[in-house]
């Protein structure tokens, strides 16, 4: 359970707002406690994003850039393959290309070249006679490569969100809230909030209004979603009307993403976040990269489905990598004595495909709740995506091996990383040392973490209003998820599609409050539930639609039965 909420927080909401103590309470939860960070809350405003000039190096990134559209210079737009890194070109490239002509964008192979800024890349841009090259959601740590630009007389724009090194790379300007000597207030924008964040000071130094800035807004929110990167702050903002522009008029590769695969529902991040950001990310995982930039920048809606239908036949394709990894992996932690008391899970095989090997880290957490690193080999190198659990920092584990790698970057949560095969084996046994020494025992526990004990009773229709008002949802702002005790099933649950369960559920003793329910994967509990026994349950309240009809349905997390 959550730390409980200041009871006088709690009256102060209550009173100011109008609303009853289980709404005051999850507001508080969020460190909201006071009138006008509610209306924030509740109603974001574009207005209300920060002063773009207050990020280092912002003053002399657009200083260059209207240097180069001055002087009528070729310009790079430069980004990683995943969802991200495409997004944040798209939006760069559609900005800047409506303000010059001579402009271009390059996404890297992910198999040729590898993550970040490449020597192909900067060779691409020397044979191409530019001279500027903006770099988005990588670069940070690309000391070398910069360099060798810069003698090839090309300067550097870098806008990253990634940790920084001891080192930054000698660019033109560097924009990286992370920066340790960066005071802009907002620490947790994306690649593409970079990029936005570039777009805005150059709307604001050139007079351009915001028409402009926002055409492409809905980027923003598909790049917020995808990078699971906290949506709170600018982040809620910009997440808040991008996905008021994907649902009202998004871009023709979004819209052909949707009708190939006949989606019409209005979207949530949940939505962006398993339909739209895994056939984006399928093209460079599978094809190229480039695809995917493609599709969201044309204008023409023939060549978007075309598009849009081999992303999709990537994205199937993948799913069946995806699969077959995971199986395979899964079989080689069952048969290695390690991993029965390891605190890490470290897989190598020579043949995996590099494109889907952060997926299968995701799977295999999920059942062995493990720090996770995936690796497979190309090119004669290993490579691997490393994945992690909740309160564990991943990449402060694999900086304290870095002797043994090439290249490494990411988050706390997700980073990747490259070696040469013959430091594998003892990669391995650093990891776990390390992992041993600084993991706690509670990280290894998958826990459901619940906002607040509920009476289902308490659940309106508009409770359920007011609490879609909370979104959008994801990291740091969560979808609220409540516990109601002695509950029971109506005597009509059943299994449905693979292994889950379809309920009618009431408190013991009150049979006609009766909500439906839905817990995905539990197919396990079935037998108990038949035989009416109470139980305590964990879900979240959502919104059912089914042949018109709208109903409250109780998407269950857990269930744990009542002790006798």
């Amino acid at each position: 359970m959550k730390k409980k909420a200041s009871p006088e927080v709690v009256a102060h909401l209550r009173k100011a707002l109008g609303v009853d103590a289980r709404i005051a309470s999850l507001l508080a939860q969020r460190g909201i406690s006071t009138f006008d960070e509610s209306k924030a809350f509740f109603r974001p405003k574009l207005e209300e994003l920060h002063d773009p000039f207050l990020m280092k190096g912002m003053d002399k990134a657009v200083e260059r850039i209207q240097q180069a559209i001055a002087n009528n210079e070729n310009m790079l737009i430069y980004g990683d393959y995943d969802v991200d890194g495409t997004t944040a070109v798209s939006f760069i490239y559609s900005f800047f290309g409506k303000l010059h002509n001579r402009i271009d964008f390059y996404i890297p192979d992910r198999y040729k070249e590898g993550y970040g800024i490449s020597t192909a890349g900067i060779d691409y841009a020397a044979d191409n006679d530019i001279t500027l090259i903006i770099a988005l959601d990588c670069g940070i740590r690309a000391i070398d490569k910069v360099q060798y630009a810069k003698e090839k007389g090309i300067d550097f724009i870098i806008c990253d969100h990634h940790l920084p090194g001891d080192e930054i790379p000698n660019a033109v300007a560097v924009l990286d809230p992370k920066q340790s000597d960066c005071n802009y207030p907002y620490k947790e924008l994306c690649g593409c909030g970079i990029g936005f964040k570039l777009a805005q000071a150059y709307s604001i130094a050139s007079n351009l209004g915001t028409d402009l800035l926002y055409d492409k807004l809905e980027l923003t929110a598909v790049s917020i979603a995808a990078d699971i990167v906290p949506i709170t702050g600018e982040n809620r903002i910009l997440a808040y009307y991008g996905l008021q522009k994907l649902n009202e008029a998004p871009c023709i590769g979004i819209q052909a993403i949707l009708g190939v695969n006949k989606i019409s529902k209005e979207l949530s991040i949940s939505d962006v976040v398993f339909i739209i950001a895994p056939r984006i990310n399928a093209a460079g995982r599978i094809d190229h990269g480039r695809k995917a930039v493609e599709l969201l920048l044309t204008e023409d809606a023939n060549m978007a489905t075309d598009i849009a239908k081999r992303i999709n036949e990537d994205n199937t394709t993948r799913r069946g990598l995806d699969e077959q990894i995971t199986q395979h992996a899964l079989e080689m932690i069952e048969q290695d004595v390690f991993y029965q008391t390891s605190r890490s899970t470290v897989v190598f095989h020579k043949d995996w495909h590099k494109g889907v090997i952060g997926i299968v880290a995701s799977r295999l957490i999920e059942n062995h709740y493990k720090p996770t690193i995936v690796l497979g080999e190309a090119d004669g190198y290993v490579t691997g995506s490393a994945r992690s659990v909740k309160g564990f920092d991943v990449y402060k584990a694999i900086e304290l091996c870095s002797d043994l790698l090439e290249q490494f970057g990411g988050h706390k949560y997700a980073a990747g990383l490259k070696m040469k095969p013959e430091n594998v084996i003892t990669f391995r046994e650093r990891f776990e040392q390390v992992v041993t020494e600084r993991i706690e025992e509670h990280h290894l526990m998958p826990v459901v973490e619940v906002d607040d004990a509920i009476e289902l009773e308490e659940i309106t229709p508009r409770f359920l209003r007011i609490l879609n008002q909370f979104a959008p949802f994801g990291p740091g702002n969560m979808k609220p998820v409540f516990v109601a005790k002695n509950i029971v099933d109506s005597g009509f649950a059943r299994i449905v599609g693979n292994d889950h369960l379809k309920m009618e559920l009431h408190p013991e003793g009150q049979p006609n409050m009766r909500f439906n329910a839905i817990a995905f994967g539990q197919g396990g509990h079935y037998g108990a539930i038949t035989r009416k026994r109470p139980m305590d349950i964990c879900f979240t309240v959502e919104e059912n639609e089914w042949n018109g009809n709208v109903t409250i349905q109780l998407n269950v997390k857990d269930m744990r039965l009542t002790e006798n």
